[in-house]
């Protein structure tokens, strides 16, 4: 089984709730987990809650939580790593330590967001990319996000053929300026890319495109917008909650729809984001995360190891060339 490194000392609920998401997945799996940081704080937290001592290691930081779970993995002790210790860092740090697959030029962060479904059978998750490594791409780096993301899609989402539609500010093809229409050109033409054409932002959470490829400054602030939903909604439902009778049985009728709402936007739920063109799987989890995220990212993580999405990556892109 695989070994998952884990920055125990990143995010805003460290070590407490790494600790407790790692040693969930070690009372319910089989994954190894190697947890990252300061050693008798963390055995302390252990002590305190339910863990697998067979599936569970400490290794101390000798710096940063993340650049030394991230060489661990470099190192050949862990399979892939998860930090919550934000996305800059994991990305910095896996730019230092992990080599990138053949021809990439540099990383990408995919987000995973929600969407409606269309189809049975149809996953309920979709992936934006890139979400924030990078500022501007020329059309040649979008194709690649394509590839990468159909890749990790086609292993980790279980989509036969991913369909890939292109962020942008309209449906015409040569919408966005040259850049994007010169990206539009390629993916359609891309013997390995199922292109579904453009997608636009209120098409973002529907099920038109099973990834979505961008420029990195467009899809942090998508990603952010999106991943805002979650809590805006429970703002709302909890302001009406204190108002006037009225509101409270308003609310109380309306109560099913917003816990569905709530339930389709709760990232918890999907783990981490992908750093995708390096030969080891990294994941990040948002800085907020709690036991649960920071167990479902350990599960994502070990999935993608399992399923060898590297070698998919490696594949898609060499074919491509």
């Amino acid at each position: 089984m695989p070994t998952i490194a884990v920055d125990a000392m990143g995010g805003d609920h460290a070590p407490d709730e790494v600790v407790k998401g790692a040693a969930l997945v070690s009372t319910t799996t089989e994954i190894e987990t190697l947890l990252v940081g300061d050693e008798m704080r963390l055995q302390a937290i252990l002590d305190r809650v339910p863990y697998d001592p067979e599936h569970i290691a400490i290794a101390g930081a000798r710096g940063s939580g993340v650049e030394d779970a991230t060489r661990a993995v470099a190192d050949g002790r862990a399979d892939a790593v998860v930090s919550a210790g934000g996305a800059e860092a994991a990305i910095v740090a896996a730019a230092k330590h992990l080599t990138l697959l053949a021809g990439v030029k540099r990383p990408v962060l995919a987000s995973v967001h929600p969407r409606q479904i269309e189809h049975e059978g149809q996953d309920r998750l979709a992936l934006l990319v890139d979400a924030g490594a990078t500022v501007r791409c020329d059309a040649d780096e979008l194709l690649q996000l394509a590839l990468m993301a159909s890749a990790y899609a086609r292993r980790v989402s279980k989509v036969a053929e991913p369909r890939v539609g292109l962020l942008n500010m309209g449906l015409d093809e040569t919408a966005g300026g040259p850049v994007l229409a010169e990206a539009h050109r390629r993916l359609r033409q891309h013997p390995r890319v199922h292109f579904v054409g453009n997608v636009t932002g209120d098409e973002l959470v529907r099920g038109k495109a099973d990834v979505v490829v961008c420029e990195g400054l467009l899809g942090a602030v998508a990603a952010s917008l999106v991943g805002g939903m979650s809590e805006t909604v429970g703002d709302l439902a909890r302001a009406a909650a204190e108002q006037r009778l009225v509101w409270r049985v308003g609310l109380r009728l309306l109560s099913q729809g917003v816990e569905r709402v709530q339930a389709l936007t709760d990232f918890a739920r999907y783990g981490g984001a992908p750093i995708l063109g390096f030969e080891r799987i990294a994941l990040v989890c948002h800085v907020h995360a709690d036991a649960r995220t920071i167990s479902n990212a350990i599960k994502v993580a070990a999935k993608a190891v399992r399923d060898r999405v590297p070698d998919e990556m490696r594949d898609a892109l060499g074919r491509g060339r």
